[in-house]
């Protein structure tokens, strides 16, 4: 083949062909989940968010909030090529909503000092303006709570928006201090009926908006992993009393009172040693249920939770010669 040219988006061979770069394919976008595919917590269901209350994770690497009233919120199918959206529906004395994602400093830190696109497809029944804005994280991934942030806000603009899902950009100047991660969040005013609707998600290295990158659905679902892990099937809300599939089974109590005891490998290395909480597959409590669904057993966490695997066991109530099961889940968000 002649000899080649590069160009901005690839390199230009003298036939008029064009390669893309490395850097025009495979992770582009910073944004993890921006297409809504993924969510553990939820598995499609309603979530409320409470007003007033602190940021709360919805679907994968992003969460919401609210003031005023509370809202609704929730992964919905939307028209083709998308195949998921994500979508609040207003409430009566609502004064406010915002959606954001926290992206951690190590995915984010070769930004720093440049220019970057953030794109994202966005509808609205009621209200006109939808505003953006860009912070960075004062400390490396620190970032606060809603009421205490500790984050400097890089830039903020606004999207005049209408009913039909469109998609609008904006360049971003990162300064050169933002190296400790980025946080994003999308915010409307009183949002007191219809619908807001949020897709395609996608910041960018460089001055000018791509097509929204889709990476393989098992490439994806890991990298959401290394914040949010679950023992629950992915099609499975996370819930007390949510079933026994996918739960993990103990090693038999070989003793009345002690030795159930069951280890769980994470799906992938978490980004910290994670939260882990422990969910109940028959009852509505966090205890362990014994295989053949007569009784609970105390859990305990030991002391060998790490970023890859956790040990659990059963304290007491064991029954010689019976398994126990019990859902986990381990979070190490932003």
């Amino acid at each position: 083949m002649p000899l080649s040219i590069h160009g901005t988006n690839g390199i230009t061979f003298n036939d008029g062909s064009i390669q893309a770069s490395r850097a025009a394919v495979g992770f582009r976008n910073r944004v993890y989940n921006g297409a809504f595919r993924i969510d553990q917590r939820n598995a499609g269901a309603a979530q409320t968010f409470t007003a007033g209350a602190a940021l709360a994770y919805c679907v994968d690497r992003f969460y919401g909030y609210c003031t005023g009233a509370n809202v609704t919120g929730q992964q919905v199918s939307v028209s083709s090529p998308n195949e998921f959206a994500y979508r609040f529906t207003g409430a009566a004395s609502v004064t406010g909503i915002g959606f954001g994602t926290r992206l951690e400093a190590t995915n984010t830190r070769d930004l720093a000092g440049s220019t970057a696109t953030l794109s994202v497809e966005l509808a609205n029944s009621v209200l006109t303006t939808v505003t953006w804005t860009m912070f960075y994280a004062n400390s490396a991934d620190a970032f606060g709570t809603l009421a205490s942030p500790t984050r400097t806000q890089i830039a903020t603009g606004t999207f005049t928006v209408n009913s039909t899902l469109t998609r609008y950009s904006t360049q971003v100047s990162i300064p050169s201090a933002a190296t400790t991660g980025l946080e994003i969040v999308f915010t409307v005013g009183a949002q007191t009926s219809g619908t807001w609707t949020i897709d395609n998600v996608q910041l960018e290295a460089g001055s000018s908006a791509t097509d929204f990158e889709r990476r393989p659905i098992g490439t994806e679902l890991a990298l959401c992993q290394r914040y949010y892990a679950k023992t629950f099937p992915q099609n499975v809300a996370v819930a007390q009393n949510a079933g026994v599939t996918g739960a993990m089974s103990s090693d038999y109590a070989y003793t009345n009172g002690a030795g159930a005891v069951a280890n769980w490998s994470f799906p992938v290395v978490m980004r910290a040693t994670p939260t882990v909480t422990s969910y109940n597959p028959t009852q509505s409590n966090s205890n362990w249920r014994n295989s053949t669904n007569t009784a609970d057993a105390n859990r305990n966490f030991n002391s060998t939770v790490g970023d890859s695997s956790i040990s659990v066991r059963a304290d007491t109530n064991t029954v010689s010669g019976v398994a126990y099961l019990i859902h986990l889940t381990a979070e190490s968000e932003l």
